[in-house]
């Protein structure tokens, strides 16, 4: 007698697709329009994974990437780039470059051929051109059809400034591209700069390049292996990459098939091509499927609600209704009274959030201050030119990381006025009605530009990037299964050029007390500008957000009313119809139950797969 074989354990996207598939049934029984929702949402294309290159200066980061990309000369090597532009390559069925100005300019067309003056401060600008905060170059390359590049800047070393414009980049980045070359081991700056990422990247990549340049390329991979262990153990175990770019290029111009083919294995470039698509392409399918597992959740959540409420109307009957009736004079009262107790709370919110905002932003143009003005102490003659640039960097990434706290602290104040609003089951059903409606109530408007005059033209500050709006409620969490912003405030851009405009207008010379009274009053305008700019996006997000909650109040009085009308035929019924409707809705609450701990189930292994990666 031979036994049963064990059942074959499914893979989790197999897993993911069964589930899919079921609940996708599920919730077309109850309501179509939910499950062409989550349809509409698992349709749509997931952008491409990025991957952000790495690298202290001269570790042959730009040869590896046209290496990788196939183009010879396409990113410029060993360019000085002191400003803060960066590359990002995308795909396109024929090569074009742009200069991005993000929120402020009209991107700039670029011919190729002139890219390494856009990107290097070595080479003049066209007349009359600011530096763009990075450039984008598109061409028809395989590679990039299924992921993006970008070509981060490296001078200064890991620990200055464009560390952090790195570490900026990186933390955004589906993964990071970390290129070392096979000189000498890990630097000190570059194991604090692992350190520093581990917790914000999820996947990091190694490359040694230059191993064709190093017979001791084995030797110091070792040790970089030791390093790691023991100054960044979170990547402790990682695969590094042994490549040679210089070696990729030769087997362009080998004298017959056999050579070239042997040439390119050696180089290590194609199996390293091969590794970046096989984890990140097959993790950013994951992601599509993990945003159709929250849809999916969320479309049962507010289908669970409905159902309980379809329940109480069989089960209670009139005590049912009385109770809707009451919900439905408070919400009323909310609505109308001229007062509105959550409109206080609002103000209250987002004054709060500009006072914590003004503590934060003259926090770091403080930390930014005493940096460089330590960095101008230390300073030579070639430095300090070098050093205006640096500047506009550091100001660029203070912007940001103020208009994400920002973003941070309206979801913040939008959850506690929505919990003054509504009970827990209402913001279930309202956060599904938003996200179901495609659009969203708030639209902040970009703040308003002035003409450039002529050093004035460093503040081209002003200018928004778009954001996710109140109309992504549904994003928010909800029972740990959604995680996004309800509002994510616009990204609020300054130092644009302004290091490199004050640099050729005022023309320093090598005297340190000049550039501290320069840097003394840049910093100054950036303040002014950064604390305008905020407080004109907290008021429009005020008035925005209040229309959006007064909406969300009229939904669900128009909800309530709906379930009144279903209440009083539920009263209609005779006990035995009433009996059998129960029954069912029961088995439904059952199934719908199951249904959404499954998806819950799924989105934990998917993260937990994403953590481990």
């Amino acid at each position: 007698m031979t036994s049963a074989a064990a059942p074959t354990q499914l893979s989790l996207p197999k897993q993911v697709a069964q589930a899919r598939e079921k609940l996708l049934g599920l919730i077309g029984e109850s309501d179509p329009d939910a499950a062409r929702w989550v349809e509409e949402i698992r349709a749509r294309r997931k952008k491409n994974p990025s991957v952000v290159v790495v690298g202290e200066t001269n570790r042959g980061k730009s040869s590896l990437v046209n290496a990788l990309l196939g183009q010879p000369g396409l990113s410029p090597v060993d360019a000085e780039v002191a400003t803060a532009t960066y590359l990002v390559f995308g795909h396109a069925e024929r090569w074009e470059a742009r200069a991005c100005y993000p929120g402020q300019l009209a991107p700039v067309p670029i011919d190729l051929t002139e890219l390494i003056s856009w990107v290097s401060a070595a080479h003049e600008l066209p007349a009359g051109e600011l530096p763009p905060r990075y450039v984008e170059v598109d061409g028809p390359v395989e590679l990039l059809s299924k992921l993006s590049i970008v070509d981060t800047p490296g001078v200064g070393g890991l620990e200055s400034v464009h560390g952090e414009l790195a570490r900026e980049a990186a933390s955004s980045a589906t993964a990071l591209l970390f290129v070392v070359d096979a000189s000498a081991p890990f630097t000190v700056g570059e194991l604090n700069f692992l350190a520093g990422v581990g917790e914000r990247v999820e996947t990091v990549l190694f490359a040694l390049s230059k191993v064709d340049q190093y017979r001791g390329w084995r030797q110091v991979l070792d040790a970089n292996v030791a390093l790691l262990a023991e100054h960044a153990p979170r990547f402790a175990g990682a695969r590094f990459h042994p490549v040679s770019a210089r070696m990729w290029e030769l087997a362009g111009k080998a004298p017959n098939p056999d050579a070239a083919a042997m040439l390119r294995e050696r180089s290590g470039v194609d199996e390293l091509r091969t590794a970046m698509q096989d984890l990140l392409v097959g993790r950013s399918i994951m992601l599509s499927e993990a945003n159709t597992l929250r849809a999916l959740s969320t479309a049962l959540g507010a289908l669970r609600v409905r159902l309980e409420a379809e329940r109480r109307a069989l089960s209670t009957g009139e005590a049912e209704a009385e109770a809707l009736r009451t919900r439905k004079d408070e919400l009323t009262a909310d609505r109308r009274s001229s007062t509105k107790g959550w409109q206080v709370k609002l103000r209250s919110e987002v004054q709060r959030t500009r006072v914590e905002n003004n503590h934060e932003v003259s926090r770091q143009m403080r930390d930014v201050q005493s940096w460089f003005r330590q960095a101008i102490d230390a300073a030579g003659k070639d430095q300090l030119r070098e050093l205006p640039g640096q500047v506009d960097i550091a100001l660029q990434m203070v912007s940001a990381r103020i208009s994400g706290s920002v973003g941070n602290r309206l979801n913040q104040v939008t959850e506690v006025v929505l919990g003054e609003l509504f009970q827990p089951d209402e913001l279930e059903v309202i956060r599904a009605q938003f996200a179901r409606a495609g659009s969203s109530p708030i639209v902040l408007r970009p703040a308003d530009k002035r003409p450039p005059t002529a050093e004035d033209k460093l503040l081209v500050f002003m200018g928004v990037t778009g954001g996710f709006g109140a109309g992504k409620m549904a994003l928010l969490p909800l029972a740990g299964a959604i995680a996004a912003p309800i509002l994510l405030v616009p990204t609020i851009v300054i130092g644009l050029g302004a290091g490199w405009w004050i640099s050729k207008t005022r023309r320093h010379t090598a005297d340190k007390q000049h550039m501290k009274q320069w840097l003394t009053e840049s910093i100054a305008d950036a303040r002014s500008t950064l604390d305008q700019l905020v407080a004109e996006q907290l008021i429009e997000a005020e008035s925005q957000l209040s229309l959006a909650l007064d909406e969300a109040l009229g939904r669900r009085i128009a909800g309530i009313e709906d379930e009144l009308r279903a209440v009083d035929k539920a009263l209609r019924l005779d006990a035995n119809e009433r009996s059998k409707r129960l029954a069912v809705v029961n088995k439904r609450l059952t199934e719908v139950g199951s249904g959404r701990e499954r998806a819950e189930q799924l989105l934990a292994s998917i993260r937990s797969v994403r953590d481990r990666s």
